[in-house]
């Protein structure tokens, strides 16, 4: 699929747009929509005055007979995202499915490792007992397949320092510490995006519960720091693009792979964000 006339009708410029949700965790269905996420630059003029700038941006619309969801942030928002240890973010800046980046979006990732804090473990943590509400509430599998997914990221992050999102990955390189029912659960989710998780209810909530008990010892020994190093940093960074605009218009290369199955550049191995 071709996004540069996504990324062209945009009312401010993009410094980056990424693939997030189910095609970058790894379990997108047949009738999965498409969940772009980026950032926009307003120009300084935006925010110095009256009026209230529009610092996220957010659409929903079909092409090509997919669902696009779009949603963008101005950079300041969205670097302060980053210091509120917001795993969400971070996830979409290090997205290796790309369909537009730039100097600016290279620069921002090479200063993303100054934001990793052990801490993160609460996002995670938090959005694991979110979906597991969900999946209690409505017993479809999505929820379950996102609260282990987050889980499982939020481990690997508080041992390794990397940001990986992308499940049968994990799934990989945690091993035995994976629940076994998860690759039956994936292929499951890969043939439908709705319906309900064909699972013991008993067996897969003693599995939530281990991997909330393996977090919070991995945040415990986890060798990151307690809080970010890259403020003053990432301010410079924010000041100095805003001024001086765009810059370069970037690149923009997402597309279907030579079979038509899959993005160009669609890496499953993860992205680390380590100094």
């Amino acid at each position: 699929m071709d996004l540069t006339t996504v990324v062209a009708e945009q009312p401010d410029p993009l410094l980056f747009a990424t693939v997030s949700g189910a095609h970058l965790y790894g379990f997108p269905s047949e009738d999965s929509d498409l969940d772009l996420r980026g950032v926009h630059l307003l120009p300084a003029a935006a925010l110095v005055g009256l009026h209230e700038p529009v610092e996220t941006r957010s659409r929903t619309w079909d092409r090509y007979g997919v669902e696009l969801d779009l949603v963008t942030h101005d950079l300041r928002k969205f670097v302060r995202l980053m210091l509120r240890r917001n795993g969400y973010v971070l996830e979409q800046l290090l997205s290796p499915l790309v369909v537009h980046t730039g100097d600016a979006h290279r620069e921002l990732i090479a200063l993303a490792p100054g934001v990793l804090t052990s801490h993160h473990a609460h996002h995670y943590r938090g959005f694991a007992v979110t979906q597991w509400r969900l999946f209690e509430e409505t017993g479809e599998l999505k929820p379950l397949l996102y609260t282990f997914r987050v889980l499982l990221t939020g481990i690997q992050l508080m041992r390794s320092g990397e940001v990986q999102a992308h499940l049968p990955t994990l799934l990989a390189d945690l091993g035995a510490e994976a629940p076994r029912c998860l690759p039956d659960l994936i292929a499951a989710k890969a043939r439908h995006e709705h319906g309900d998780a064909d699972v013991d209810h008993a067996r897969v909530a003693a599995d939530v519960e281990r991997l909330h008990a393996v977090l919070d010892e991995a945040q415990a020994a986890s060798a990151l720091p307690a809080a970010p190093s890259a403020h003053d940093a990432l301010h410079d960074f924010v000041v100095r693009v805003r001024l001086d605009g765009a810059g370069p218009v970037g690149s923009s290369s997402f597309g279907s792979g030579p079979d038509g199955s899959g993005p160009v550049g669609a890496d499953p191995g993860g992205v680390r964000a380590q100094g």
